[in-house]
């Protein structure tokens, strides 16, 4: 076995070792199982890192085993490592490695603990299956294997109704985008009969493949824009796109470490990867293209303008990583597949420490996570207060921590790409720059500042144990210098041949030579909106009582999000509801009961009484049937 496949073995035989072992190896046993494959799993991955992406070591492709031989169709189980797996390697084992040793302070009460960290584990083995795929169906079976364990994690605490409910909502709202992303599937392997990376992309590349093909109520259509617009349609549901974001905020109903896990590394990025990963077919398709960047553009500033008045510090940090990944896609959309890479991986660190800080504010309040009820923590829990400051300046891009670099480069991409959409995107994007600023220190300030709402659990609060502030330091140092040192990630060619580009998608290219004024915007938008925040809720704090009263059905319109969430109750749960109870009424007791089962059972019943009747005991009686029987005969066949 070599070390590439241990990166993608080590944690899932941490997940089997505490899944199935626990009663014999104990508690601890189980939670070393698990952070030792992951440890394993991490320095191996930083290893490779130095040799494909700091060094100049060619692209590692391996074939571990045949998968599938069905006749001319082949499909084996391999591992791709170039440059755009290699970052996607560190993200997500050395997140997920730091998230594992952060619950081991976070889930001390829990009696669950093995099953937990055996799902953890579980969900790391198969992000790393999805980004190490060399083939779009491993990249499926990593893609549903990380539905499933998001699945298992949010309805972790199964007894807790909320929980199962946001559990089985996250699961539907996905097969909805997963269905699609079969689609696509299916339809690359009718037009190229593979599904190899390699293979199908240089076929695209060459034209070798049906130009038009049928569609359903379409007609004829391009192949490659159908391909990609399906592909792109699971992309949506994974990453909580707009139209299929509805499950991301009840995804807080799993511990805290879940939420990091999901929404800072790993589950919601894979959809970012997969339309990285397939830029030489999205290359070819500029309706494809146009549309991830209409879909990302609005999703930054739909999420953004939600998060301003959620009250959850869980449920803010959750709109602001739907938000950001709508950065990541229009920047995608724009062609600048290596500016939203670069967001990608710094938006993992300060992602991650904003979630984690927040689970050490829980920790310390109690398990409180309305802001409301908090306030003036910052003299209670200092080092939380400051790594969550640091975090929050990250993800605002604050001048050369890791937000300012990527979101920067983002924001300038999608000004150069001189086109209608991507002027509607950098648009979008500046106006959720503001929004994002103005929450993110809404949150800061109702927390740690001002006076205690409850001082009781106040009184009490205390620092997390170094369990978990650890993790918090490690990853509050890649939110200060992840983005100054993945600055050549947006220098020309750096992803080499892991990123195509067709000839004038120059937008990355363009950005460094954007007007002044477009590159001094976004700090005159941090500005702006950290001093709307102040004003709010620290100078005059009876203003947002007094707007919300003021501005009171587009307070509700956002503290509903945008009433999706009713729209959809209406339009499929309600609608499912009477459609069943139709069938049940009407197919179920009048048709199939009534007429049939019951029915047939009534007619037997009333032909039974009817002929039991005449069943009267009197010879006579038999004996006058008999002969109107014989008159009949006679006046029939006579």
């Amino acid at each position: 076995m070599s070390a590439n496949q241990l990166i993608v073995l080590t944690p899932l035989m941490g997940s089997l070792v505490a899944g199935l072992l626990a009663g014999r190896i104990g508690k601890g046993g189980a939670i070393g199982a698990t952070i030792v494959g992951m440890l394993i799993s991490a320095i191996l991955s930083i290893r490779v890192f130095m040799e494909v992406a700091v060094g100049n070591a060619p692209t590692i492709q391996e074939e571990v085993f045949s998968w599938i031989v069905s006749g001319q169709f082949t499909v084996h189980f391999g591992i791709l490592i170039d440059r755009i797996t290699a970052i996607m390697l560190i993200v997500v084992s050395g997140i997920s490695t730091l998230i594992h040793i952060y619950s081991i302070g976070y889930m001390e009460e829990d009696p669950d603990q093995p099953r937990f960290f055996s799902y953890l584990s579980l969900f790391t083995f198969a992000m790393l299956t999805l980004v190490t795929a060399d083939n779009f169906l491993q990249l499926f079976f990593g893609w549903e294997g990380v539905g499933l364990a998001s699945y298992l994690l949010i309805g972790f605490w199964y007894k807790k109704e909320s929980a199962c409910n946001a559990a089985i909502k996250a699961f539907l709202v996905n097969r909805v985008g997963d269905f699609g992303f079969a689609l696509g599937i299916f339809t690359i392997f009718l037009i190229f009969g593979t599904l190899d990376y390699t293979q199908v992309f240089q076929m695209a590349a060459n034209g070798e493949f049906k130009q038009m093909m049928d569609f359903p109520l379409l007609g004829q259509v391009p192949t490659i824009t159908l391909i990609c617009l399906l592909l792109f349609i699971g992309a949506m549901g994974k990453s909580a796109q707009f139209f299929l974001h509805t499950w991301l905020p009840d995804a807080m109903e799993g511990p805290t470490p879940v939420s990091a896990l999901i929404h800072a590394a790993t589950m919601v990025t894979a959809g970012v990867f997969m339309v990285c990963r397939a830029s030489p077919l999205f290359e070819l398709s500029p309706t494809a293209l146009e549309v991830v960047t209409v879909v990302g553009a609005v999703t930054a500033l739909f999420a953004a303008s939600v998060g301003l008045v959620q009250n959850d510090i869980k449920k803010v940090i959750a709109y602001s990583t739907c938000s950001q990944l709508g950065y990541m896609f229009f920047a995608a959309g724009v062609s600048a597949y290596a500016a939203s890479m670069f967001h990608l991986m710094t938006h993992a660190f300060f992602k991650a420490l904003l979630f984690l800080s927040a689970g050490a504010v829980i920790h310390a309040m109690h398990h409180e996570q309305d802001m409301r009820r908090m306030g003036g923590l910052a003299k209670k829990i200092p080092m939380t207060y400051a790594v969550m400051m640091i975090g929050t300046l990250a993800l605002t891009g604050f001048p050369f921590l890791a937000g300012f670099y990527s979101k920067d480069a983002i924001l300038e991409s999608a000004y150069a790409a001189h086109s209608m959409v991507g002027i509607f995107a950098w648009s979008m994007g500046m106006l959720a720059a503001v929004l994002t600023t103005f929450y993110s220190f809404r949150l800061v300030f109702m927390t740690f500042h001002g006076q205690p709402a409850d001082q009781h659990t106040y009184h009490h609060a205390h620092e997390a144990p170094w369990s978990m502030r650890g993790p918090l330091v490690v990853l509050a140092v890649g939110a200060v210098f992840a983005g100054v040192v993945g600055v050549p990630m947006i220098e020309k060619q750096w992803f080499r041949e892991a990123i195509f580009l067709a000839p004038g998608h120059d937008a990355l290219e363009n950005s460094h030579h954007v007007p002044g004024w477009v590159k001094w915007l976004p700090f005159a938008a941090f500005l702006l909106g950290l001093a709307t925040a102040w004003m709010m809720y620290m100078r005059l704090t009876q203003l947002p009582g007094i707007l919300a009263e003021t501005f009171r059905r587009t307070h509700r319109f956002l503290v509903n999000a945008w009433y999706f969430d009713r729209l959809y109750d209406w339009m499929f749960v309600q609608m499912a509801k009477k459609i069943g109870e139709g069938l049940w009424r009407t197919g179920d007791e009048t048709i199939i009961d009534g007429y049939g089962v019951n029915g047939a059972a009534a007619n037997c019943a009333r032909i039974a009484g009817w002929l039991r009747s005449i069943q009267s005991g009197y010879v006579y009686h038999y004996a006058f049937v008999m002969v109107i029987g014989v008159l009949v005969l006679v006046t029939v066949y006579t």
